[in-house]
């Protein structure tokens, strides 16, 4: 069973979000990055970039497949996680503890659209049956 954190939000799409006031830290959940397998690659998207809800914001490549990592909240880059640049393989270590990047949300109702932990665990539990 993969490890889902209470408090944290989440994505249908296997991304975690992590709301401090008006930035979001996001990063990939441990059921993807178990699904993903061992990440060699991630590209970042740039700091001062925006991106809309949805949108394709980085790609991660595993020794099994690439992976798109698509936004979950309309806004600007603030932050990326740049150790993740040499050492990529620290996400498969603790995906909660390694964020990918962090974003200024500008449109503080597309927090409704995220799921909390309970609604997380169910989705990928109906995913495993």
């Amino acid at each position: 069973m993969s490890n889902v954190i209470a408090g944290l939000k989440y994505t249908r799409k296997h991304e975690w979000v992590n709301i401090d006031g008006v930035k979001a830290y996001v990063g990939i959940t441990d059921f993807a990055q178990e699904e993903l397998g061992e990440i060699v690659y991630i590209e970042l998207p740039e700091v001062g970039d925006t991106f809309e809800a949805d949108d394709e914001i980085a790609s991660l490549e595993s020794v099994k497949a690439a992976a798109a990592m698509y936004n979950p909240l309309s806004g600007k880059v603030v932050e990326i996680n740049e150790s993740l640049e040499d050492s990529p393989e620290s996400v498969n270590e603790d995906p909660y503890k390694n964020f990918i990047y962090a974003i200024e949300f500008s449109d503080s109702a597309e927090l409704d659209e995220l799921i909390d932990a309970a609604e997380y665990t169910a989705f990928i539990e109906s995913l495993e049956e």
